[in-house]
């Protein structure tokens, strides 16, 4: 192992012990132009309302969403400690990720990266919320009140499209996604921390 590979193993394995009420990595979405077609698309899909809960065609999908709703939770104990808010934010990111066609897993891999779980982080570039929003897009495909991205799903909402448009326009390619999502095409050091992140959130329902 190189002696950068070796810095870069170290810095994540730092960011994935340091207690998430102190972590702050997140970089800032760059505001690119839009095509009419793609802002209409984004807005529509931040726009849609959300079921109160989610929906299941059959008994086996609602059994292993209830078991993994289970598992994560325990796991997601010293980020928040209260029972209902715990699951009412692990419902929405599930919600949230299935609706614009993520993994989960990968979703909390980010939230962590980006926020450590914290509703109101606000980085030094502005983003806000969980998944780091930056305000811009409330203007491009929202109502233009940023303030709204301190509400968790609808910064769930606006982070997961984001994303999904991200990993569109770079062609299924993730590592080129989440470097584009943080401002940092290109370079490893944020994929490898989400995708670092991301197997703390894997989950394997037993059958």
């Amino acid at each position: 192992m190189t002696l950068v590979q070796r810095r870069r193993v170290m810095a994540a394995a730092t960011l994935l012990a340091t207690p998430p009420w102190r972590v702050s990595v997140a970089g800032a979405q760059v505001e690119e132009p839009l095509a009419n077609a793609v802002r209409s698309a984004l807005s529509a899909a931040v726009a849609n309302a959300a079921p109160p809960r989610p929906r299941f065609e059959t008994v086996e999908e609602r059994l292993a969403y209830l078991r993994w709703l289970g598992a994560m939770s325990e796991r997601m104990k010293r980020r928040k400690a209260e029972h209902q808010t715990r699951v009412e934010f692990l419902e929405a990111v599930w919600y949230e990720s299935k609706r614009a066609g993520l993994e989960t897993e990968l979703v909390l891999g980010l939230i962590q990266v980006e926020s450590g779980f914290r509703k109101y982080a606000i980085s030094s570039a502005g983003a806000r919320g969980y998944m780091q929003v930056m305000p811009f897009w409330a203007r491009l495909i929202g109502d233009g009140e940023p303030a709204r991205l301190f509400h968790m799903q609808t910064n769930l909402r606006f982070g997961c499209t984001i994303l999904r448009h991200y990993v569109d326009t770079e062609r299924g390619d993730l590592f080129f996604a989440l470097g584009r999502y943080n401002g940092s095409r290109g370079r490893p050091e944020y994929p490898n921390l989400v995708f670092g992140a991301r197997r703390q959130w894997e989950f394997r329902s037993a059958t």
